[in-house]
């Protein structure tokens, strides 16, 4: 409004609600690999009683990191923690309009119940995660709150029968209307892939997974950001309070 590539906000609203589907892709959530346990850095904060100490974070190991490969990609949990917390805490999630997935860059891929409740200190976070990574799920009383996806996203997206794949990068496509993302005359259920890494671009197989590759500003957004942006869109298409 104003600029020339500024989305066009339009109150049009959607009749019949679909359903939003974020995937977040190659998210940097890993245990410490095997070849830098020995290293100073991770030897001063690692322990077996202490599943936080086991995740691989950028912050405490980067210099153990260094000949990782990809490692600008890696142990940052820290993203994928603002981005659930968005997400979570949006009026879509509380609606049940939402759907949450976290793909990480070992290519593990788990379902996020819309009931958990994520802790909001990252070390706390970060023993769930190294948790999962271990147990391979999260359930409590009969319940899981975090539960493993069997196969890849390709696998993943086809369980969506009627769907529209959309991949958000600072290299798609600027998108000026929200209907490019949310059209309001399609009954399509809308899939969105948000990259949860800091550096570099998707895979070839990521790529593959759509033709549809938008931006949704002319600047480099934050992961975290993008995605309060994306389901913001949504609640407005689908008047969700």
């Amino acid at each position: 409004m104003g600029k020339q590539h500024d989305i066009t906000l339009k109150l049009n609203v959607v009749n019949k609600k679909i359903h939003l589907t974020i995937i977040l892709v190659d998210c940097g959530i890993e245990l410490i690999p095997k070849e830098i346990r020995d290293a100073p850095a991770v030897k001063n904060n690692f322990s077996q009683q202490i599943y936080s100490s086991q995740l691989l974070d950028n912050t405490l190991h980067h210099t153990a990191m260094k000949n990782l490969k990809n490692a600008e990609r890696r142990g940052r949990p820290d993203i994928t923690h603002l981005c659930l917390l968005n997400a979570l805490g949006s009026p879509a999630n509380k609606s049940g309009d939402l759907h949450l997935f976290f793909h990480t860059t070992h290519n593990r891929i788990f379902k996020i119940n819309p009931e958990i409740r994520i802790a909001r200190n990252y070390n706390r976070f970060k023993g769930l995660m190294a948790k999962l990574l271990i147990d391979g799920s999260i359930k409590v009383n009969g319940t899981y709150l975090i539960s493993k996806v069997e196969g890849g996203l390709q696998k993943l997206i086809n369980k969506y029968k009627s769907s529209e794949v959309s991949i958000l990068s600072s290299k798609g496509e600027l998108i000026r209307d929200i209907a490019q993302l949310f059209d309001i005359d399609s009954s399509k259920e809308k899939i969105i892939i948000i990259g949860g890494f800091q550096k570099g671009t998707f895979s070839d197989e990521i790529l593959g997974l759509s033709k549809k590759l938008f931006s949704i500003s002319k600047h480099s957004l934050d992961a975290w950001v993008v995605v309060s942006k994306i389901i913001n869109f949504y609640e407005i298409t689908h008047n969700i309070m």
